[in-house]
């Protein structure tokens, strides 16, 4: 029971937060240039705190920044090819051909 209380008030949550910001700008006929400025974050802000933590933490939650770490490799040649090409599948294959690559290095 305590477990779906939980639930229902992270929907509730979740729930008031999207329509008090529809509320807010949909009275407004534009969105102000200050809130489109900050927004533009949220994108890049969320990736990086799903993607970081999977590249430098280990299983038992150890922080591992390090050479030995295939995973930060991996994600770091992926980050150049992004950068370099904006493509996301030649960032997708050469990070995964990156990881498999450093895995079979002993």
């Amino acid at each position: 029971m305590e477990l779906w209380l939980v639930v229902f008030a992270a929907a509730f949550g979740t729930y008031l937060l999207r329509v008090s910001f529809v509320t807010l700008l949909g009275r407004a006929d534009e969105v102000p240039a200050r809130v489109k400025r900050v927004l533009a974050f949220v994108p890049p802000a969320v990736l990086a705190a799903l993607v970081l933590p999977e590249l430098v933490l280990y299983g038992d939650g150890g922080l591992s920044v390090s050479l030995g770490n295939d995973r930060l490799l991996a994600g770091l040649v992926a980050a150049a090819v992004a950068w370099k090409t904006e493509d996301m599948l030649a960032t997708v294959v050469v990070g995964m051909l990156a990881l498999y690559a450093l895995s079979l290095v002993p």
